[in-house]
């Protein structure tokens, strides 16, 4: 498609534009992974103009953009040669303090980071790599430091994973890691146990990860996660709970699932 200039400011957008309103379920229910190939053949196709809004389905509509603009999904090599070079720009201007970058696999970080200046990258966002089915990120962690970049960990309960309601059905995860997960939950549950306080002290005993993001909805899930790294500075972790856990958790040890065009 032939881009055009939109008014003046600039900007050369496709003249289809995405109106992402469907993924949010306004018009009927829309699988994730529907969704998900739905955005990326758009971005195939040259579409770079989305429209989305918290009022399209109550931000699930922004959500799904979101899963679709970690930096996996789109050319790493445009990444490092336009993005990063552009807001580093903005950066000097002044207009931002801090640049980071985000997604599933890990192999993105090394990519990118070793192919800009040093100090471009100030932080790096990963999620679902540091818990107690998956702590790729251990290994990363003296790379990012000889980077001097920061490190935030998301997804402490892996996306549902690890919460005895379990994940949502659009999750990703092969069905391997889901039984797994699940059994750990039961396990927990069984001895008066809740694994989700297990992850979320699990998630914050390693101090070169600065802060660990997890989702919250209600006053009483802030006050349990704020109990739960109290209690383990002053507590610690039940060692015999956590052990047990590992040992299900084991033959589905750091097992993910695939993001982004690279892994496609």
């Amino acid at each position: 498609m032939e881009l055009r200039t939109l008014g003046g400011t600039g900007l050369r957008v496709s003249p289809v534009g995405f109106g992402a309103s469907p993924l949010g379920n306004v018009f009927g229910d829309v699988p994730r992974d529907v969704a998900r190939a739905t955005v990326r053949r758009a971005l195939d196709l040259g579409i770079n103009f989305f429209d989305t809004s918290p009022y399209y389905g109550g931000t699930v509509s922004e959500s799904v953009l979101g899963d679709c603009h970690d930096i996996e999904f789109t050319n790493l090599d445009q990444i490092v040669n336009e993005t990063i070079p552009a807001l580093q720009k903005i950066k000097e201007s002044g207009k931002a303090r801090f640049i980071g970058i985000t997604g599933l696999p890990l192999s993105i970080f090394t990519y990118v980071l070793d192919r800009v200046p040093p100090g471009s990258v100030d932080l790096v966002l990963s999620y679902c790599h540091y818990g107690i089915n998956d702590t790729a990120l251990v290994d990363l962690l003296p790379y990012l430091k000889s980077k001097g970049v920061g490190v935030i960990s998301a997804s402490p309960l892996a996306m549902g994973l690890l919460t005895d309601n379990g994940p949502p059905e659009w999750h990703p995860a092969p069905e391997e890691l889901k039984l797994a997960c699940r059994t750990a939950a039961d396990h927990c549950r069984k001895k008066g146990k809740h694994i989700t306080k297990l992850a979320m002290k699990y998630s914050l005993m390693n101090n070169e990860i600065s802060t660990v993001l997890v989702g919250m909805n209600s006053p009483e899930q802030v006050e349990e996660n704020v109990a739960a790294a109290v209690e383990l500075s002053t507590l610690g972790i039940d060692e015999e709970l956590l052990h047990e856990v590992e040992a299900i958790l084991k033959p589905v040890k750091n097992l993910t699932w695939p993001s982004g065009i690279q892994q496609a």
